[in-house]
């Protein structure tokens, strides 16, 4: 018999290996697949630490708790706040609105409620509003380096260039509620002001106390560049062309980073949201190759 020239072994004869096969297939189609609810907790997961890492390095949303910056900003606006470029080096520019620390007790006074637990472990996390922190939004008007000044019924002037302001709240003057300079704004500081000038407690009330009305680099969260919501107020914040006027930039700049002030609640709409949409891909990456592995495709 040609036994021996075919395989070594009777027609019904199992090898081991072919044995073991069967039995690695037949367990992938028994083993089911993993539901999505047990999915969910590392969706979630993923979801948190990725919006904790997008609130603490890439972008914010706060809400606009008061008038200071009417119209360019309503009461209950929220704005989302650019975080990132403060790490590459990048320096204020005049005519951002800008988010900051409360420099100097410009808050005092302010009512601030004591968060329980569960409210200060999601606010780290950008899911819900900071109770402790009081954080403030205005426009710069002048960064480091620059001389700035606005004396009453006229407008404000940056290293003697006049500011058209188009977005000063109507009926409002420049200054005549609180006119100032000229001042020098020292390095690594700004000057900011509100856009509702007679409804703004901004860096010209200021200037008796321990930073003089400028605010320190140091306390710079970022520019607000975009108003999310309401979607009806959906607008970018862009720097205005007074801003760009020839000669305005001659003084030396400072190594700093501004914002503005009107007290101001971080939100964590904008993280949470980002953190779920960069959650969602991973996951389901993850459960395609998990499916992938059991089915041997």
């Amino acid at each position: 018999m040609a036994v021996g020239a075919r395989s070594g072994r009777d027609e019904g004869e199992e090898r081991p290996d072919d044995a073991e096969r069967e039995a690695e297939d037949g367990g992938a189609e028994a083993r089911p697949h993993r539901s999505f609810w047990k999915e969910l907790p590392l969706l979630i997961g993923i979801a948190l630490l990725l919006a904790l890492l997008i609130k603490t390095f890439l972008v914010q949303a706060f809400s606009i708790p008061s008038d200071s910056m009417q119209n360019t900003l309503q009461r209950g606006d929220r704005v989302l706040v650019d975080k990132l470029t403060p790490w590459f080096g990048s320096e204020p520019e005049r005519g951002e609105v800008v988010v900051f620390h409360d420099p100097a007790s410009w808050l005092a006074g302010e009512p601030t409620p004591e968060p329980n637990f569960a409210q200060t472990i999601l606010s780290k996390i950008g899911l819900m509003p900071s109770a402790d922190e009081k954080d403030l939004i205005k426009r710069t008007i002048a960064i480091g380096g620059d001389t700035v000044e606005c004396k009453k019924g006229g407008p404000v002037v940056v290293n003697g260039k006049e500011l058209d302001e188009p977005y000063i709240y109507p009926g409002n003057t420049p200054c005549d509620d609180a006119p100032f300079g000229p001042i020098t704004v020292p390095k690594g500081k700004i000057w900011v002001m509100g856009d509702h000038r007679q409804n703004s407690q901004d860096s010209r009330y200021h200037m008796q106390d321990s930073t003089q009305g400028f605010v320190p680099v140091d306390k710079v969260v970022g520019r607000a560049v975009v108003v999310a919501w309401p979607i009806t107020r959906w607008a970018t914040l862009p720097i205005p062309d007074t801003f760009d006027q020839p000669g305005i930039g001659n003084q030396t700049k400072a190594t700093a980073m501004g914002l503005g002030a009107a007290g101001l609640a971080p939100v964590g709409l904008g993280p949470a949201a980002l953190g779920l949409a960069g959650a969602v891909p991973v996951v389901m990456w993850r459960r395609r190759g998990l499916t992938s592995r059991t089915t041997g495709r």
